[in-house]
Order: structure tokens, then sequence, then C-alpha cells
């Protein structure tokens, strides 16, 4: 994540990365560590220190493990710095959900009542006047943006939503020294698994937006899987219809709620989503289905999950907050073939 970061970051215009952080590489040269950076900069390697960032940046992005932006967020907003964190410490807006998801108590109380979900297609104002930015997970991007049509529209029933996702070997990040076997290349390649099965920590954030949707509680069915791909994210689900209703209107419903959104593509009847046509960019494609013979919908969405599902959306986020025009720096199309 924090590579597809420092990629965007570097070509956009109203930006100059000042400070690059990882307390394993502290030293170490940054175009050594990310050769395809080479030529771009001379920056090292620093060691995490909120009150030196604090100095040197007007924003700052957090790409760090879970739970450790606990202890750099509440510096940062204390010397009036903005933040944007691509980690899941403050998507939960609810602290006893992260005690039970992530098995550790969320420890700063100021920053979850302060924060925004950065989902700009849903909280595009709130982003704009934010001091800390909470950037959705890859997973939960996907969900969001193919379910939220049905549920606002009342067309979608809020009840028995079944999701599943298929990611790249890149969501689960750089792994550093201590490297999981299921993402060796050798276990990953011409294989598809399904992994945390009823258990998946990106669950409660699902639920917590489609809630918001609704109108209502909502509870979900998640089951995520592992494709041999380097990046990008499928989505399917399949959610019940309120009243009877026709692939076009539904299709309606969708170009309705994503009216203007310059990076949520509503495809065509009968056009399917496909990754290869998202990935390297901040474009989430989406479209639906009726099946009128089980009265339910069919919901597909495609994304990169290291662009609209993470670092890009970061940027879309910063963009709003600065008051730029959402698509600076963003502007390049997808990476074909």
């Amino acid at each position: 994540m924090g590579a597809e970061l420092l990629r965007l970051l570097w070509t956009h215009p109203k930006v100059t990365v000042t400070a690059v952080t990882s307390e394993r590489l502290a030293g170490e040269r940054l175009d050594r560590v990310l050769p395809h950076l080479r030529g771009l900069s001379d920056l090292a390697f620093v060691a995490l220190d909120a009150e030196r960032l604090a100095d040197e940046a007007d924003v700052v992005f957090l790409a760090l493990p879970h739970m450790e932006s606990q202890a750099v967020v509440p510096v940062l907003r204390r010397r009036g710095r903005r933040v944007v964190d691509l980690s899941a410490d403050y998507r939960l807006r609810d602290a006893s959900l992260y005690q039970t998801w992530y098995k550790a108590g969320h420890v700063d109380a100021a920053g979850l009542a302060e924060v925004v979900y950065g989902c700009p297609e849903l909280y595009r104002k709130g982003i704009a006047q934010a001091g800390l930015v909470a950037s959705p997970g890859c997973y939960p991007m996907g969900a969001i943006l193919a379910i939220t049509p049905l549920l606002r529209s009342g067309l979608g029933r809020p009840d028995g939503i079944v999701i599943n996702s298929l990611s790249g070997v890149t969501g689960a990040g750089a792994q550093g020294r201590k490297i999981d076997p299921v993402y060796l290349f050798t276990e990953a390649n011409e294989n598809l698994r399904a992994y945390g099965v009823a258990t998946h920590r990106h669950t409660p954030e699902i639920e917590q937006e489609l809630s918001v949707a609704a109108g209502q509680p909502v509870t979900v069915s998640f089951t995520p899987h592992l494709v041999p791909l380097n990046r990008g994210l499928q989505t399917t689900a399949s959610v019940p219809l309120a009243r009877g209703a026709s692939t076009a209107d539904l299709l309606a419903a969708y170009r309705e709620c994503y009216a203007g959104e310059p990076f949520v593509r509503v495809l065509p009847e009968g056009e399917a989503p496909n990754t290869r046509h998202v990935v390297g960019s901040n474009f989430c494609d989406v479209t639906v289905v009726a099946d009128p013979r089980t009265q339910r919908a069919v919901c597909l969405s495609a994304l990169d999950n290291l662009g609209k599902g993470g670092s890009a959306n970061g940027v879309h986020s910063l963009n709003i907050m600065m008051g730029w025009d959402e698509r600076t720096g963003l502007g390049a199309p997808p990476v074909y073939p």
C-alpha cells in the first residue's frame, strides 16, 4: 500500500513528499528498497517520529500495521496535521467492535469521535472538513459500492445479503520478513482458496456502512477468496429484492446514485466488471442484474485493491480535503494489458 501511494504522490502536481518512514528499513535509501522509483528521489527511510513528521509535513498518510496508527494519530492531530489512515484503526466507529474483531482495545477515543470514513462517494462533505480520514478496506469498498444503490433506493432488502469477493495477493501487504506460506508463488499460483470464512475483519466494516445506506442494522454473510493475481478485486453480492424490478430498473437506480461520480463507472446492461479494466486506477466498475426466478439482485464490482481499494482512494480523499480537483494526480487510465 505504501509503495503504491508513493508512486501516485510522486506524480501529483500539488504534493511534495518530505519524509518516508519504516522501522525495519530506517537508513535505507528509498530507491534501493523500491527500485521502480529510482531517479525520482534521494530520500531515505527514517524511523517513525510523529513530532518530527508534524514539523515536516502538512498532511501525513499512515500505512501502518493494525493497532499502530493509534499511537501516532493523537500526536499529529494535536499538532494540527491532517491525516489519512490507510489501516483499519479508525474505520469502525464502535470501539467495542474493534475489540471484538481485532482483539485489542482502542486507545484513541478522541480520534474515533472526529474521524470521517474515507469513501468519497458516501462522505464527500465530511471528508472536505476532516482532520482525520479512515480510508476503507479493499473488500468493504468493493462491497459497499456494489450494494449501496439498492439499499438507498429501497429496491433491495437489508436481510439475507451474501457477499463473495476475490482479491489478488497484494491485499495481504508486503509481508515483511515473515511471509505467510499461502502467499508464496508455489501456493498461490494455479490455486483458488477461501479464507477468513465467517471471521474476516472487514465484515463489521461492510455491515457498518451498509447499515447507514439501509437506515437500519444490516448483517451480511461475507467470504473472501485469494486468487493468483498481483492486484485486482472482484465482488459478487446477492441481495434480496424488496419488490419486482427489472435489470433496467436496477441500473437506473445505480446511475442515479453515482451520477457525477468521477471514479465509479456503471456499466451498460449486459456487460460485467473486469479487474483487467481497472488495475492501476482509482476506478470501480459496477453493475447489477435482476434474477426474477429467485427475486434477488446480483451486484458486481471490480476495482484495484491497491487503487480504489487502497492508496488511490486515499489520494482521492486528500484532494477533497485540500479543496483540489478530485481527479488531480489520478487522471491516468487503467493499465492495459
